[in-house]
């Protein structure tokens, strides 16, 4: 298995643990690169981050915010891609909000920054049966959305945080949306 983390805020990724959020909403970062950002790996692990996280800028309590460990970084989820787009209509930005936790706001604010759009990614969530905790490395700083990780651990389990009902019942609702007269790309 690939060992490559996304950066997520450590919030977001609390909420596709507990099944609260299938979808992620990426402008990129600034270290991209000139190709900028694309959602580029099958599977891979959420990386949860506490730099750039704001509370205030999504639709969860403070009270539901997961404690950051000084030193270390724990990795509780796995993803793997369903569906990766780049979405060029507000409108349909603003429609996956069934499917994300973050303030409408939020959402326009990152669709309009820089040019009109957004990437949006379909993930099925996978919980890790016993977190994998890292060190902390400086490798893992910066405004950029892929890390590298260091070599899985042997015999991770996983175990899907969604049923497979459920799952297909948000596949069927997200491609219900993706078949409007909204514009989508892949």
């Amino acid at each position: 298995m690939e060992s490559v983390g996304f950066k997520e805020w450590a919030i977001v990724c609390e909420a596709l643990g507990r099944g609260e959020q299938c979808v992620l909403l990426r402008k990129g970062g600034l270290a991209e690169g000139r190709k900028g950002f694309a959602f580029q790996h099958s599977r891979f692990f959420l990386f949860p981050t506490f730099f750039h996280e704001q509370v205030e800028k999504t639709r969860w309590m403070e009270s539901e915010i997961p404690l950051q460990k000084t030193g270390q970084v724990e990795i509780k989820f796995l993803a793997r891609l369903e569906l990766a787009a780049m979405v060029t209509s507000l409108e349909m930005a603003e429609a996956l909000k069934p499917f994300h936790i973050l303030k409408p706001e939020v959402v326009r604010e990152r669709f309009e920054y820089d040019s009109p759009g957004i990437h949006v990614a379909f993930v099925r969530v996978f919980r890790i049966s016993t977190p994998w905790v890292i060190p902390e490395l400086p490798a893992y700083g910066g405004c950029r959305s892929w890390v590298k990780l260091t070599n899985v651990p042997e015999g991770l389990k996983f175990a899907s945080v969604l049923s497979d009902d459920e799952h297909r019942e948000r596949v069927t609702s997200i491609e219900a949306l993706i078949s409007s007269p909204f514009s989508l790309s892949n």
